[in-house]
């Protein structure tokens, strides 16, 4: 995806979420001890981090459902501490689980949000008709929560945050239990959402698909912001790229004759290596000289995503794995 702005249609209140020196703890667990975060309209930002680094606490003060001890924060130019009401005016909050009203049906649910958000009877069953539609499940209107799949309530929950029609939002783990399809609906609604001008912060451990979805990264660990990074950086730096061939020998003897390392993973197949590469200019220069050579190349691509590549880098420069 390019960094660049996506034009906004003009609906929605431009400056972003920027957040500086953030902090917070639960008595004595420091769940945040210094975090910076930014995140401008019109694009989608991806918030990557280890279990246990502060993101869902990060996301809980962002939109204003959690005071932080230090720092400040601005939404849309409003800080959440100041004036939360006005913040949840703006804000779409998609949290990892749906959470409540089990018992209501899913029309009851978006009809019952509409209505707290000063919606009157039908323009807020309206909406939730509307909404049902968009996430695909309008087949579904007049069932419980609780008969519900799990990436049926997560589909109704991002439905939930979308009914104010929000010029932020905030999705935590919002894949989390959906199926193929539903993730290239998702892929394509949140693209949508920024190409609006909305402001679009994604949490999410599926770096594969974060680098379809995101514009740039905010990579935290150990309540600490350790680096920021757009796509189309990301997608410039030094990569792993697996190489296959029909004739293993073949391959690794073409390798070492252009005095190109290689490694075999623990997983791979007999035909395969990995090899690390400065840039794409350098992974083209060295397929035309496998292919110069003779060697059959079966696969050549990179070994894991752009965002999976610098979150591999960081956190182990940070003495931090995936727990």
């Amino acid at each position: 995806m390019s960094t660049t702005q996506h034009a906004s249609d003009g609906r929605f209140p431009g400056g972003g979420i920027i957040a500086s020196g953030l902090a917070r703890s639960f008595g004595p667990v420091q769940a945040v001890a210094s975090m910076d975060f930014s995140a401008p309209p019109g694009q989608v930002t991806a918030l990557i981090g280890p279990n246990g680094s502060g993101k869902t606490t990060l996301l809980l003060m962002l939109a204003s459902l959690l005071r932080p001890d230090a720092g400040t924060i601005s939404v849309c130019g409003i800080d959440p501490v100041e004036r939360p009401r006005d913040v949840r005016a703006l804000l779409g909050w998609m949290p990892d689980t749906l959470g409540v009203w089990e018992a209501l049906t899913a029309r009851e649910i978006l009809t019952t949000v509409g209505k707290l958000y000063g919606k009157d009877a039908a323009a807020a069953r309206e909406r939730a008709d509307e909404l049902l539609d968009l996430v695909k499940l309008g087949g579904y209107a007049h069932q419980p929560a609780r008969v519900l799949s799990r990436g049926q309530q997560q589909r109704l929950s991002l439905a939930r945050a979308l009914v104010n029609d929000p010029a932020v939002l905030l999705l935590d783990e919002p894949a989390s239990g959906l199926d193929p399809g539903a993730r290239i609906d998702l892929r394509n609604l949140l693209r949508r959402f920024a190409a609006e001008g909305r402001t679009v912060v994604v949490s999410s451990h599926v770096l594969s698909e974060l680098d379809e979805i995101a514009d740039r990264a905010v990579f935290v660990s150990t309540g600490r912001t350790i680096r920021e990074q757009s796509v189309d950086e990301a997608g410039a730096q030094s990569r792993r790229y697996g190489i296959q061939g029909l004739d293993a020998r073949a391959l690794m003897e073409a390798l070492g004759k252009a005095g190109v390392r290689y490694g075999l993973p623990e997983s791979q197949r007999r035909n395969g290596v990995t090899v690390q590469l400065a840039s794409e200019a350098e992974a083209a220069a060295l397929l035309r000289t496998l292919v110069s050579a003779g060697v059959a190349v079966t696969a050549f691509a990179p070994a894991s995503g752009a965002l999976e590549e610098t979150y591999l880098s960081t956190m182990s420069s940070n003495g931090e794995a995936e727990r």
